[in-house]
């Protein structure tokens, strides 16, 4: 408790002990021997396991989609662990399988499904656009469960250029193809073959930018063309509970399906993801289930309604939705809105700190809690904008990135996105983090490439 909870939410600690792989090898004794060890060496294992991991809950940690300590989902967290239960049956998981269908039910609320419909948590937002594209392929071609691909046509997923490259994987593991998933501006040179489009991904928060598609323009297309339209909204889904913000997401209730992940900006403790369908005829069910006899017994003693497994591809599945349960119930509504609020409010802050200063460069307007700017060393502040220039800037951010982690001081990833030169996206959710800590983070970065 004093080294992984404390200690890890502790701003004058270090974010990281960072070493190589080849050093961390050296210093971790990770041979699985025929003989158990002593206690005293088991518990000097625990802290090493701590000390050298990333401390994603320090309020200096920027570097992905989820961050934060959340203190009621973690002890959810140990309550499942301790118990171990498996949500496929209702006989053995009671409490959660009824946990799992409430939170399911508030989540829809807040979507706008005011008739309700399904859903289920499960191992992932990979999963959840996983389980869209194979939800909405079922739907228009049923026969394919039985049958294989040779029961439909040449299918097409429509998405935008900003979609996470989980639409892209989930494409390959169900046979659709890769190259029928068609960004738009579709390329089209690759429409050949008289493909049949069936679905369209809309993304609600992308994953560098944090930018929104248009949902509700979408939803008319898709509407009018009958295609299956799933929101990807694992990021961004948050902004529902803000009355504030949740204008980003105008028109989700008109989605088939959605995915969003409380693991992220609601800091429930990973992993927490639920997939939501708006189909009340138990599409899921169908699409999924192969009526295990030994599990899914039809002439059981109580309503097997509640046996939920069947609807899943997995058969295992953690209570996850426990760990986001507990924190509503302690923090409630507005509180969880007044987090989002916060951290956007941050997200705010921060970009208009870059704009003022020297040597930074905002990429654009923050829509949501990803920040995206260049800082340029003073060597290149004289430079003209031209090829030169964005080469040398291109090296520029993993550099420092480098030394950061190094140091321990904090973590901020940076990537290329197109055709723009390396930036830093810092992404913004504890409640923990205060003005100061963006303040710190801009000068930390400048005292870190000053000399570049």
């Amino acid at each position: 408790m004093e080294d992984v909870v404390k200690k890890a939410t502790d701003v004058t600690e270090k974010v990281c002990e960072w070493r190589s792989p080849e050093q961390l090898k050296e210093l971790l004794d990770l041979e699985l021997t025929d003989g158990g060890e002593s206690e005293s060496k088991i518990l000097q294992h625990c802290r090493d396991a701590i000390r050298y991991s990333i401390k994603t809950t320090h309020p200096r940690f920027f570097n992905q989609l989820y961050a934060g300590m959340e203190p009621y989902s973690m002890v959810a967290s140990f309550i499942t662990e301790a118990l171990k239960p498996s949500l496929y049956t209702y006989e053995v998981a009671p409490v959660f399988t009824l946990i799992e269908d409430a939170v399911l039910r508030k989540m829809m609320e807040m979507i706008g499904w005011e008739e309700g419909g399904d859903g289920i948590f499960n191992a992932g937002g990979s999963m959840s656009n996983m389980y869209a594209v194979n939800l909405a392929r079922y739907h228009h071609y049923p026969h394919i469960k039985e049958l294989g691909l040779s029961a439909a046509p040449r299918l097409v997923i429509f998405t935008s250029r900003e979609c996470h490259y989980s639409i892209s994987k989930a494409a390959a593991l169900l046979g659709v193809g890769t190259k029928n998933v068609y960004v738009v501006p579709s390329d089209n040179s690759t429409n050949s073959l008289y493909p049949v489009p069936f679905m369209v991904n809309a993304t609600a928060g992308t994953t560098v930018l944090g930018a929104f598609d248009p949902i509700e323009e979408i939803a008319d297309i898709c509407e009018k063309y009958n295609l299956w339209l799933h929101v990807d909204a694992c990021w961004g889904g948050a902004a529902l509970m803000s009355q504030k913000h949740k204008h980003l997401l105008k028109g989700i209730h008109r989605a088939n399906s959605v995915a969003w992940n409380p693991h992220k900006m609601l800091m429930a403790c990973l992993q927490c993801s639920a997939f939501l369908v708006r189909d009340k005829t138990h599409l899921l069910q169908r699409c999924h289930s192969a009526q295990a006899s030994y599990l899914f017994q039809q002439d059981k003693f109580y309503d097997v309604s509640y046996d939920t497994g069947d609807k899943s591809v997995q058969c295992s599945r953690k209570p996850d939705a426990f760990k986001f349960w507990l924190m509503w119930k302690a923090l409630g509504t507005r509180e969880l809105e007044q987090r989002v609020d916060r951290a956007l409010a941050m997200a705010r802050y921060l970009a208009q700190e870059v704009e003022k200063r020297e040597g930074f460069r905002l990429l654009m307007d923050p829509e949501y809690a990803n920040v995206c700017f260049w800082y340029i060393p003073p060597s290149l502040r004289n430079l003209s904008d031209g090829p030169e220039f964005w080469k040398k800037l291109h090296t520029v951010a993993p550099v420092i990135k480098e030394r950061m982690m190094k140091k321990g001081s904090m973590m901020v990833g940076y990537q290329p996105h197109g055709d723009k030169a390396n930036f830093f996206r810092m992404i913004i959710i504890s409640p923990q983090v205060s003005k100061q800590d963006m303040d710190f983070v801009l000068d930390e970065i400048h005292n870190l490439g000053k000399d570049l």
